[in-house]
């Protein structure tokens, strides 16, 4: 069968399951925009108002669905405008197809209008990029992308399609998706063994869990795995809902921003098990003194992570899923009461504070929407000190429910990636945390979650301030509040309804659950402008280059 490239293109995209793109159109992908049109009735395209968000936007709808999110762009500044949406992913391991139009061959590397290397530019920031110079070459390429996206650890994948392939014709054979085997060759009885044996040698182990629980679909084994063992769970920024925040041996999260019991426990357990975590510095801190105490068994699909930040005792490399079904066959249930009961005495000594009782705060706001919610609804943020507050007061339970980017930290990511989680999980009640800063930079996003009534609840922390920062500012370079303070002018309310949108103020503590059931109540987009006090801090915090069981809970330490 004779067809187009950018027919070709998309008969491919239907062989790997796919039927929702995020993009924005531009002259390099003319031909695919036409061809699109012909398949409307078989993928829905989301315009976007930046191609920023579309990259946003197929990251959070991968998150949230486990499949493969798929953006495309133009040539140029349409590509350029993916980059941080590339990065966003690459770092927290998220399988996305980025597909970007170029100009026609024999005018490639002539700085042609609108012409940029994207596959250079992305290189450092994909597993693989591609460009297709010769459209027999398509379809191949097309499906090899979808594959090493999500093969091992999952990650982005560029296409790069100069327009004049998406005009030429070649023969297209339709094939099967390519099924994506669970690594499991380096899941030795040896491995295995050694593994079990430090274990039940171990008196006082800690669970370490990152992202790739929730990668590999594995929260239900380790929690088998954990009321096993009956060790303590602490979780990375990116392994939230990998673990239910409501079970017993939950102790918060970890790090720079973890709770007391989960960094002290990391101090003093004579076993760390890390489970498809990554030890990244703002978990890690000081390595000389992270878990000093403690052997160290790591458990990751990639090996490039082992002995990359902290050495090891023993490892597996393997999927998560698998590692941790081959492990529950063979161990045994255990008490370990002295040890767990120390854990419990922490928490009831170390909870999380309310940072002040009257006025309105952050934390009341995320207990309110977990209680309205009944903890039923998927969370997306921005970055700052909102994403830190929605980690340690919104108790995730189930994976997938977390969309923040950990690994970039990305301002401006929240609002995409909630469009993508509300279109990947529509039945699903979608909440975008932000901070006034992080709102600013992508709330031309507004305009798309309206034009597809996406019933997304944006709620603005509004403290006037870049607050982590300020934070920062205020506690380690003596209040020089340099370009932190935002006291502009903009009325999100009145912002929130030039788009379309609904939008509430909330001023006082009282007025939380009315408004946020109003919100709900609501069948398009809200906007919710929180105005909380900008000397407001995240608790606790370990200062940068510290031990992570150098802990302040408040000012007063």
């Amino acid at each position: 069968m004779q067809l187009t490239g950018a027919d070709i293109l998309l008969e491919c995209l239907l062989e790997q399951g796919v039927d929702t793109i995020f993009g924005f159109p531009g002259g390099a992908v003319l031909n695919i925009y036409d061809s699109l049109y012909k398949y409307r009735d078989r993928i829905r395209h989301y315009l976007t108002s930046h191609e920023q968000g579309a990259a946003h936007a197929a990251d959070g709808y991968a998150r949230v669905t486990g499949k493969v999110g798929v953006c495309l762009a133009t040539s140029g500044p349409g590509a350029t405008n993916l980059v941080t949406g590339i990065a966003t992913a690459y770092m927290d391991s998220v399988p996305v197809v980025a597909i970007t139009g170029n100009v026609p061959l024999n005018l490639l590397g002539k700085d042609s209008f609108q012409e940029v290397d994207i596959t250079g530019i992305t290189m450092p920031i994909t597993k693989h990029n591609f460009i297709v110079k010769d459209v027999n070459d398509l379809a191949d390429i097309v499906r090899r992308a979808f594959y090493i996206a999500q093969e091992g650890r999952p990650g982005p994948v560029l296409i790069d399609i100069p327009k004049d392939i998406t005009a030429q014709k070649a023969e297209y054979t339709p094939a099967p998706k390519r099924e994506v085997p669970r690594r499991t060759e380096y899941i030795s009885e040896k491995a295995l063994a050694h593994a079990i044996d430090l274990i039940r040698s171990s008196s006082k182990p800690l669970i370490y869990a990152g992202g790739g629980v929730i990668a590999s679909d594995a929260a239900q084994e380790l929690l088998e795995f954990a009321e096993k063992i009956n060790a303590p769970v602490t979780l990375s920024l990116m392994g939230m809902g990998g673990f239910p925040a409501t079970h017993p041996n939950y102790t918060g999260m970890i790090g720079m921003h973890g709770t007391k019991t989960s960094n002290m426990a990391a101090t003093q357990c004579d076993l760390l098990i890390a489970i498809g975590a990554r030890f990244s510095d703002r978990v890690v801190s000081k390595v000389e003194r992270f878990a000093p105490h403690a052997r160290i068994l790591h458990i990751d699909i990639d090996e490039a992570e082992v002995n990359k930040n902290v050495r090891t005792s023993r490892f597996i490399i393997g999927d998560v899923r698998e590692v941790l079904r081959a492990l529950n066959k063979r161990l045994e249930r255990v008490e370990r009461r002295e040890w767990m009961d120390y854990i419990q005495d922490m928490k009831a000594k170390y909870p999380l504070g309310s940072n002040g009782k009257d006025i309105l705060t952050p934390q009341y706001i995320l207990e309110k929407i977990y209680e309205l919610t009944g903890g039923d609804a998927i969370v997306a943020t921005e970055v700052g000190q909102h994403q830190i507050w929605t980690a340690q007061y919104y108790k995730f339970t189930r994976p997938r429910t977390f969309v923040s980017s950990g690994g970039l930290g990305t301002m401006g990511f929240g609002l995409g990636a909630s469009i993508g989680a509300q279109v990947g999980a529509p039945g699903k009640r979608v909440f975008n945390i932000a901070g006034d800063g992080s709102f600013r930079m992508n709330m031309n996003e507004l305009a798309t979650a309206v034009e597809y009534n996406l019933p997304i609840i944006e709620v603005i922390m509004n403290n006037h301030a870049l607050g982590m920062v300020r934070q920062w500012q205020n506690l380690f370079y003596d209040s020089r509040y340099s370009q932190t303070t935002l006291d502009r002018c903009t009325d999100f309310v009145k912002l929130a309804e030039a788009f379309g949108a609904v939008g509430y103020n909330l001023t006082r503590k009282e007025d939380v659950e009315e408004t946020i059931r109003k919100a709900m109540a609501q069948n398009r987009p809200v906007v919710i402008n929180c105005e909380i006090d900008r000397d407001l801090k995240v608790y606790p915090m370990v200062p940068p280059g510290a031990p992570i069981d150098e802990v302040i809970m408040d000012m007063g330490d």
